[in-house]
């Protein structure tokens, strides 16, 4: 089971509240019968994948289970909603499995309810036999770098989120009139921002990608995206999809240094085949003269994309007004080991890249949901032995049928301007909507 499991305590009874939530949660603790008497009861807080398919999961392999889905917005699905690049609506799909469940005669969704600030962990333990703890990682990993708290630095976590629609990101408006972007890290993440920021504007017009940052990028300057990581090619962390997609997208052509593939094309015999198939892919990609159609396509972009290996980041440039970014520092590096298990280590080497725009795809970090739940926060994890932690009033909640008015309003809007998608902005329109 996805998530962490909490064990039910026999604690405190609740106050009674108003909303339909804040009844069945109280019914629970007094063990009246908003339940079928004897059925388990779970309660999974966060509606992203790993909420879903835990319930999905639970309804399958229990006819007598019944699940209680508690979101913080009034919107569900996480990060297919929130995190998936708009130009992949395939992988969106899964909505309409999720939504099966969601509607499912054991299942209820609870949107616009804060675990944590309108409800206890504590209370929610009375309330059910089992509550999964599925709510993500909502922090950004710091670089830990001079100059990365400078305008122009952002986290790929929020970038996304400014594109996809995300309500706690769509104040950062993003300055887009630099030429050069950098962004560090070389996952599927990091792939996903370049190929936003590099995409021509009528590929992005088609998706769900947001209104206000179709037109931020469609004035944007960036015509160069260096995407740099601090180990070698053999470790780079993206998938060959999205290397792929990096390769074909219109009007880019890709500029690397020969200098990084020393020895990889001899490495390449001794890998496991899908590591084999997308070093093969970079290798060609970086270093082989491209037939001639190719060759041509590469001449007439106007757009230049790179991978940049053995780079660690030292410190954000600042301009000479000392408020945002004008470049960045790298240390240059060398492996030490081989293969996944290879290590970087400085050699004392620096250079540096000037940019306006940095983006940090290094990662999330898990926040602490509640007092009563331990928290590691070094290692930013709920600390779990096997997935198994050891040991308000006025809130009305979005339930699924809400989502659907939220959901119907957003494609009507989308299919206006020939899009699939609209989604509203703001946690305040999201529940004018859902309340009519």
């Amino acid at each position: 089971m996805s998530g962490h499991k909490l064990l039910l305590p026999g604690l405190n009874l609740w106050t009674s509240g108003r909303s339909r939530w804040m009844k069945r949660l109280h019914d629970g603790i007094n063990g009246k019968a908003s339940f079928s008497s004897c059925n388990p009861k779970v309660c999974i807080v966060g509606s992203g994948p790993a909420g879903f398919y835990t319930a999905q999961h639970l309804i399958k392999a229990r006819q007598d289970v019944e699940v209680d889905i508690y979101e913080r917005l009034p919107v569900p699905f996480g990060l297919v909603r929130f995190g998936v690049a708009p130009d992949h609506p395939e992988v969106k799909n899964v909505i309409n499995t999720f939504t099966q469940t969601a509607k499912h005669s054991r299942c209820s969704f609870y949107g616009n309810v804060n675990v944590g600030k309108d409800v206890s962990v504590e209370e929610l333990q009375q309330a059910y036999h089992a509550v999964v703890l599925s709510y993500g990682a909502e922090g950004n990993r710091s670089m830990g770098v001079p100059g990365e708290d400078l305008a122009g630095v952002y986290s790929a976590k929020d970038f996304v989120g400014w594109y996809n629609g995300l309500p706690s990101c769509q104040e950062l408006r993003p300055d887009l009139s630099c030429e050069t972007a950098v962004i560090l890290g070389q996952g599927n993440v990091a792939l996903d921002v370049a190929r936003i920021l590099l995409s021509p504007i009528d590929i992005l017009k088609k998706t769900d990608i947001t209104q206000p940052a179709v037109e931020a990028l469609a004035e944007s300057q960036i015509r160069r995206v260096l995407i740099v990581g601090r180990r070698g090619p053999i470790q780079v962390a993206c998938t060959i999809k999205e290397l792929r997609e990096m390769v074909n997208l219109p009007d880019t052509r890709p500029e690397m240094l020969a200098a990084d593939f020393e020895g990889v094309a001899e490495a390449i015999k001794d890998l496991p085949r899908p590591r084999k198939r997308l070093t093969e892919l970079l290798l060609k990609t970086a270093l082989d003269i491209p037939e001639e159609k190719e060759q041509e396509r590469r001449n007439k972009a106007s757009r230049i994309w790179a991978f940049r290996f053995f780079r660690s980041p030292v410190e954000i440039l600042a301009n000479p007004d000392n408020n945002r970014t004008a470049g960045i520092r790298l240390a240059v590096n060398r492996l030490e080991g081989s293969g996944e298990g290879a290590r970087a280590v400085l050699t004392g080497e620096v250079e540096d890249v000037t940019c306006g725009l940095v983006i940090s795809s290094i990662g999330y970090r898990s926040l602490p949901i509640d007092p009563s739940v331990p928290f590691d926060s070094h290692k930013a994890i709920v600390p779990n032995s096997m997935g198994r932690i050891q040991q308000a009033a006025g809130v009305k909640a979005v339930i699924f049928s809400d989502w659907e008015k939220i959901d119907s309003v957003e494609m009507s809007r989308g299919e206006a301007i020939g899009k699939p998608r609209e989604k509203l902005l703001s946690v305040e329109e999201m529940l004018q909507v859902a309340r009519k």
